[in-house]
């Protein structure tokens, strides 16, 4: 049975939007806080080997990037990762290997974890992590947290987000104050 995992950066106050669409004005705002140490926090999450689960926006994004981003431990794994992706679009999944999940998307990701493979990674695709939380589908959640307000921007929790409970499991922090905290999913919240 496979792991699925979500990663996500994100400011102090929620805002996970890394691009000046919408009016927001504060794209790229976690390259400040990039080193070497860093990256290499990040690829160790990441894991060797894992296949990844995206809503079409940031497959989209992320397609236009990576294939190009050159020799690099995080590009190659991204690159060869199969891609699952949530589209309405399916003949249009070039950066490959990539799968449509279907109009059952809940459906063909309990079947993913239920098979043999690498752990599943969702990153961005905040629509897709809110219902896999809600769903008690998200084993783990990695947050990087970075010692920003932006005060605007797409958030990573939305107001219709379903109270779950989340356990502790590790922190560590990088010399720019980016702290990434891992938590286990324990289930519905309880009162």
């Amino acid at each position: 049975m496979r792991k699925l995992r979500i990663i996500e950066h994100t400011s102090l106050d929620g805002v996970i939007q890394h691009d000046n669409s919408d009016g927001f004005a504060h794209g790229n705002w976690t390259t400040p806080y990039r080193t070497p140490a860093g990256l290499a926090a990040v690829v160790e999450i990441y894991g060797s080997r894992f296949d990844l689960l995206l809503g079409r926006r940031t497959y989209d994004a992320w397609a236009t990037f990576w294939p190009q981003a050159g020799d690099s431990p995080m590009a190659n794994g991204l690159n060869a990762a199969t891609k699952y992706v949530a589209t309405h679009r399916p003949e249009s999944l070039d950066w490959g290997p990539a799968q449509d999940l279907g109009t059952d998307v809940l459906a063909h990701i309990r079947l993913l974890k239920a098979t043999a493979g690498p752990d599943l990674l969702v990153c961005g695709s905040s629509t897709l992590t809110t219902l896999l939380l809600e769903q008690g589908l998200a084993d783990e959640l990695v947050l990087l947290v970075y010692p920003v307000l932006l005060g605007q921007g797409k958030r990573f929790f939305a107001n219709q987000a379903t109270p779950c409970e989340l356990a502790f499991v590790s922190s560590q922090a990088t010399s720019t104050g980016v702290l990434l905290n891992t938590y286990r999913y324990v289930g519905p919240l309880r009162a």
